[in-house]
């Protein structure tokens, strides 16, 4: 199994602190976020890697390498200045990641997820994990039902941690989905969201309640929220 990693976004509700590093690459509990994913990634036996990139995306290369010194070969989809959002973003890596079924995870959450307990064939196009809805999204994103499919919408709504196992064939006709004004832009830009929303009406999206330890790193205080954590409470990987 190939991973993807997203690490393209700007950071700005991070800035000062991405003014010129990427989230992904400020460390927290004595190494970068990223890292925590590579050697977790490592040590269920993934080998490639695909890392989007876009703001300071030079320093990607710089700080990770080819991967070597985790055992995993480590390629990079850069998306120009402007990242392509989530759904151009995966589109973008496509090409790097083959026509099996991918995990996928954010650059810049934290999580105790055991990846090695994923699904690495989803019964659907889709296999999401889920998290109590946190301080800062009240709202949630998706309900997941008790056969374990993922729905747009019912009660007790639940966060989507960024972390999950994608077949490609996902975005087989995104263009029937996409409403995103880029979408018709060369490289197309455009979100996710409302592609797994038409596949989850068909029942094609599964997904699972992780409710272990997990963080959105998406601001200075939550960054020191995390790092406070980590020392008081230290993680072993797996």
């Amino acid at each position: 199994m190939k991973a993807l990693i997203f690490a393209a976004g700007l950071g700005e509700r991070m800035r000062p602190l991405t003014d010129h590093t990427p989230k992904p690459l400020l460390r927290v509990g004595g190494k970068r976020l990223i890292e925590w994913h590579l050697e977790k990634l490592a040590a269920i036996g993934v080998r490639d890697v695909v890392i989007n990139t876009s703001w300071l995306a030079a320093q990607f290369p710089e700080q990770l390498g080819d991967g070597g010194r985790w055992g995993l070969s480590i390629r990079y989809s850069y998306e120009d200045e402007r990242p392509l959002e989530t759904g151009g973003g995966m589109l973008h890596a496509l090409p790097l990641l083959g026509d099996a079924p991918f995990l996928l995870v954010n650059g810049d959450v934290w999580t105790d997820v055991d990846f090695g307990r994923l699904p690495r064939e989803p019964s659907g196009l889709a296999h999401l994990v889920m998290v109590d809805r946190p301080a800062q999204a009240t709202q949630g994103d998706f309900a997941l039902d008790k056969d374990g499919l993922v729905r747009s919408d019912g009660e007790d709504r639940l966060t989507y941690a960024g972390i999950g196992v994608y077949r490609p064939q996902l975005l087989d006709g995104w263009r029937a989905h996409a409403s995103d004004a880029g979408a018709d832009e060369t490289p197309p830009r455009f979100r996710l969201a409302p592609i797994l929303r038409a596949h989850m009406a068909r029942g094609r999206v599964t997904g699972e309640h992780h409710r272990g330890r997990w963080t959105d790193v998406g601001t200075p205080e939550r960054l020191a929220g995390l790092e406070r954590e980590l020392a008081v409470q230290p993680h072993s990987l797996l």
